[in-house]
């Protein structure tokens, strides 16, 4: 993985996702590889698959794994993660990285190409119904489609500090994303409208752990949500207001925690 976190010349925020934000959903891409008790057999799918985390974790549990992103750079690190080059060793493992087309979504075609996918995954960035539907159309019948997104706001210490982008995005937040406590019924209404069958959920706790303030500010401001707000205002406000609002959860040992939960939709296609 050095040669991922090495590449100097991507923009700081791909690479502070990488280095710093990824890791904090690890506990959710282990609990849904448990569930399905991903393996050898596995072929999964991530979508959004940001710098490639989840797909390497599949992989070294013996997974097939193909990764699709709108970011470029998220994805040039994905890729070096996944397909090393040749001096750094080989894997013994078999991926893919695909790019995105113009409505977010990856090729059927590309996706056609290998053995298909018997696990989907969207673990941080949520497709769109018609691209779900899509991607359900590349897959067998009954496929496992996991849909995650975060839990309610009352169950997700974080929340404070994302509002801030919220706030201060207004009137601008409509063109890029934004933070969204979960609702009870959100991620199944998403499956229906792709035309997939809810088949069960999960809720996974994902705390944020960060060695100091700077470092939870630089995470937080990598996941995009923030975006934005930097447009609306400019980015020196966006970092000083970040910065207070997660000032309640610093510790006497300078370290930032924030406990979270997230929850998880598995739908059929």
């Amino acid at each position: 993985m050095a040669t991922t976190l090495a590449q100097r010349h991507l923009p700081r925020p791909a690479r502070d996702w990488a280095e710093i934000q990824e890791r904090m959903l690890v506990p959710l891409y282990e609990a849904v590889y448990e569930r399905f008790e991903v393996g050898r057999h596995t072929h999964v799918l991530g979508l959004g698959c940001g710098s490639g985390l989840a797909l390497v974790l599949a992989a070294a549990r013996g997974a097939t794994v193909t990764g699709t992103d709108t970011d470029e750079a998220r994805l040039e690190l994905a890729r070096q993660r996944l397909l090393p080059e040749p001096q750094w060793g080989a894997r013994h493992w078999t991926a893919r990285v695909l790019p995105c087309g113009p409505d977010g979504g990856p090729d059927p075609a590309a996706l056609r190409e290998g053995p298909p996918p018997n696990l989907v995954t969207a673990f941080d960035t949520l497709p769109d119904a018609a691209v779900l539907a899509r991607v359900a159309e590349a897959t067998e019948r009954d496929t496992p489609v996991v849909l995650a997104g975060w839990g309610p706001a009352e169950r997700c210490a974080a929340a404070p500090a994302l509002r801030v982008a919220e706030r201060l995005a207004e009137p601008q937040r409509a063109a890029g994303r934004c933070w969204r406590p979960g609702g009870r019924d959100d991620l199944e209404d998403l499956a229906r409208r792709a035309g997939l069958r809810p088949d069960g959920s999960g809720r996974v706790a994902c705390p944020f752990g960060y060695a100091d303030l700077d470092s939870a500010v630089r995470g937080l401001l990598s996941t995009g949500l923030y975006d934005a707000a930097v447009r609306a205002t400019d980015a020196v406000q966006v970092t000083k207001e970040l910065t207070e609002a997660l000032r309640p959860h610093v510790r006497p040992d300078g370290t930032v925690w924030m406990q979270n939960l997230f929850r998880y939709v598995v739908a059929m296609t």
